[in-house]
């Protein structure tokens, strides 16, 4: 395989130019940035990110899979000059622009399931779960709401009400959303299996309708269709169809939150595709614009019933993200296949690891959303975050952004143009800093 110019490190990460990146900011922005290791970049194209002294890295992580027709796409980025030309905003609440109605149809027609759908635009994914929880109480008139633990749903109010993620997202920050229940996610690997793992979550939802809540008393059902921030967790086959049964004999709206899983991640448009299940409400942001903020509610026509003025936003929609996401859209779709092949090379790489290397207790995923879990111990499947904290840095040091989830998994989730030569190369100095541990 053909040699490229990345990754290469010219002077260790980050050098004297980033250096100075990093202490004005450290000086100047909100003390709440996580900062997860000092990468400063500078520009990047496809996979490969470049930081301000020159570095050049093989990209895992998208950005939280946000960038995911990678960097500096011609076609994404014409579109945004091409927009940026004729004008820069106009209110999608209250006017029209072709823009908004063309990637409004088009969601609507990609969206799961026959059923006619309406969409709602937002700046982001945690704007979209917020306009789900009011749609979902606005439409059935009921006040509760049930998420998984460990879920990721955002930071604004509503949203952080539904996540269960980390304690400190919750801290110091309350009251929460009232009515809010959180039960267990369907996890193979830590509930003794599929069937078991299905078994579970669903007797909790169960018990949960009788000890706290009367199921006419639920307006929805929040999930992720694979748990992001959880852990890269893929569900059992069945689980999604389940809560699909369940929610139907109950009138109560399914929701599935699509923000980091969707637009292509697992080489199909929605994780939730996989199991041939249509929710009530879907959610998307992160790559649907390949990095431009626009995220999106997309709801059956059936259920988008709330009166003109119920909901807005000044910016959602924004004609130049609109752009965005109908290029991002265009390049996507003829990758479908390729990300579903190029998804199983990583995944099977990464096995062949798992096969080496004890600290790797499990390996899942679906496309490129890909999660690699370490342990201490395979037998107790004790989390091992000191080491992931570990490679983090020494791949970055190498050459290869990742980054990790839940307690103790890297999640891969590469830009969606990514090749072979990027997989097997990352691949490789992810093996070189294992080696380093022993």
């Amino acid at each position: 395989m053909a040699t490229r110019d990345y990754p290469r490190i010219v002077v260790t990460p980050p050098g004297p130019k980033g250096k100075a990146i990093v202490a004005r900011d450290e000086q100047w922005t909100s003390t709440s940035y996580i900062k997860e290791y000092p990468l400063v970049i500078a520009g990047g194209k496809g996979a490969m990110v470049e930081d301000a002294d020159g570095n050049r890295y093989i990209d895992f992580m998208a950005g939280i899979a946000v960038s995911s027709t990678g960097y500096n796409h011609p076609k994404v980025v014409g579109a945004i000059k091409d927009a940026a030309d004729r004008f820069l905003h106009i209110c999608g609440t209250d006017f029209y622009f072709e823009g908004f109605a063309a990637l409004a149809e088009r969601l609507a027609r990609l969206a799961p399931g026959k059923s006619k759908k309406r969409v709602f635009l937002s700046n982001s994914g945690t704007e979209a779960v917020e306009g789900a929880i009011k749609l979902a109480r606005n439409h059935t008139r009921r006040p509760a709401l049930i998420a998984f633990q460990q879920s990721f749903h955002g930071r604004t109010y509503g949203a952080m009400s539904l996540t269960s993620s980390k304690a400190k997202q919750h801290a110091h920050f309350g009251p929460l959303l009232p009515e809010v229940y959180h039960v267990p996610y369907a996890n193979p690997y830590r509930m003794g299996g599929p069937e078991a793992a299905i078994a579970q979550s669903i007797a909790a939802i169960e018990d949960l309708f009788t000890r706290q809540v009367a199921p006419d008393d639920v307006a929805a059902i929040f999930l992720e269709p694979i748990q992001g921030e959880g852990g890269y967790v893929v569900p059992p086959d069945g689980f999604l169809r389940a809560i699909r049964q369940l929610c139907d004999k109950h009138g109560i709206l399914m929701v599935c939150d699509e923000v980091q899983s969707g637009v292509g991640r697992t080489g199909k448009w929605w994780a939730s595709e996989w199991e041939g299940v249509e929710p009530d409400i879907l959610v998307s942001a992160k790559g649907l614009g390949s990095g431009m903020p626009i995220g999106a509610m997309i709801a059956k026509e059936s259920v988008m019933t709330w009166e003109s003025g119920s909901h807005g936003s000044t910016f959602g929609g924004n004609p130049v993200c609109c752009a965005a996401a109908l290029a991002t859209l265009d390049v996507i779709e003829p990758l479908l296949p390729r990300i579903q092949k190029i998804g199983d090379r990583l995944q099977a790489g990464a096995r062949k690891l798992q096969e080496k290397y004890a600290c790797i207790g499990d390996v899942r995923g679906r496309g490129l959303m890909v999660g690699v879990e370490f342990v201490k111990d395979r037998t107790t499947r004790e989390p091992y975050p000191e080491l992931i904290d570990r490679l983090t840095e020494r791949a970055f040091r190498k050459g290869l952004l990742l980054l990790g989830c839940g307690k103790s998994t890297f999640r891969f989730a590469p830009p969606l143009v990514l090749d072979e030569y990027d997989v097997d190369t990352g691949l490789g100095i992810l093996e070189e800093c294992l080696k380093e541990e022993d």
